[in-house]
């Protein structure tokens, strides 16, 4: 383990030499130092004689660092322990907010935001953002044939995850500080690098006026316990929302907002043209998983 940068400055660049020791009824000399925090001779060093100038210099000295000088034969308590900030939470508001997206399956003409595609059913809008150069997407669709019950397990479900979805290279979920946290790593083609994410998601069941909708909301979070690996790009922004209910037959309506930031070298029109024709291949894939969900049960 490499030692820590101040550890190197002051251990090792500029070592503080022994101070001298001090005869009795005399004042011990100065101390003179090249440079670091004790550049300048301590005035209390030289203030007094003996046991007294000692103990002087060692209460001054203490003070410059702003800290208490302990009593004799005592030690000063261990710093306080720095503890990872809490994980955010979803409030019941961002819930209620997905829910209310079931009800309004196109946003506001002449608003921002613009329908990129319609196909198999399945309408794209997305909205332009300046910081990143990437769109945020709105999408509404359906499930045929899957009800909101089946299809919130089965997006759920981590394990199976791994069967269906082939771009998975690992996924598995852990609990930090309390907190359940998924780590994902995506395959890339080459030449590009693969990603990861380290996020939270909770699924709720509302009863929205008598209506049940499942909605699943996830977003990135930073923590300790997962750094970066080598090779692999951390995508650090990335959000997302599902809201699921049925469609009053066999099948589900569905509406997804989806945010993703992959970082790297690659051209932000790429990542617009995957989102643009990845998304019905994903909806595709997941319908596909559902019917073959009871029969891995």
């Amino acid at each position: 383990m490499l030692p820590h940068p101040y550890q190197l400055v002051y251990s090792d660049i500029n070592p503080r030499p022994p101070l001298p020791t001090p005869q009795r009824g005399s004042a011990p000399p100065a101390p003179t130092y090249r440079d670091g925090p004790w550049a300048r001779p301590d005035p209390g060093m030289a203030a007094g004689a003996g046991r007294r100038g000692g103990a002087a210099a060692a209460a001054i000295g203490w003070a410059r660092r702003g800290r208490q000088c302990p009593a004799p034969g005592r030690r000063l308590p261990p710093p306080p322990r720095m503890e990872a900030p809490p994980l955010p939470g979803f409030s019941e508001e961002q819930f209620r907010a997905a829910c209310r997206e079931l009800d309004q399956p196109a946003p506001a003409a002449g608003g921002p935001w613009q329908l990129l595609v319609e196909s198999m059913g399945v309408r794209i809008y997305r909205l332009y953002d300046e910081q990143s150069g990437l769109y945020e997407y709105k999408i509404f669709g359906g499930l045929a044939d899957c009800p909101p019950k089946l299809c919130a397990d089965v997006y759920m479900d981590l394990d199976f995850r791994k069967q269906w979805d082939q771009y998975v290279k690992e996924l598995h979920e852990k609990i930090y500080d309390g907190e359940k946290v998924i780590y994902w790593e995506v395959k890339y083609p080459f030449p590009l690098s693969n990603r990861d994410y380290v996020y939270i998601r909770e699924c709720r069941e509302m009863d929205v006026d008598g209506r049940k909708i499942w909605v699943v909301l996830a977003q990135s979070v930073s923590v300790p316990q997962c750094p970066e690996k080598p090779g692999i790009v951390r995508v650090k922004s990335y959000k997302q929302s599902l809201a699921i209910e049925s469609d009053g037959k066999t099948g589900s309506k569905v509406y997804m907002y989806y945010f993703d930031n992959p970082g790297g070298m690659i051209p932000s029109w790429l990542v617009n043209w995957a989102a643009k024709s990845g998304v019905p291949t994903f909806l595709k894939d997941m319908q596909k998983a559902c019917r073959n969900y009871s029969k891995n049960m």
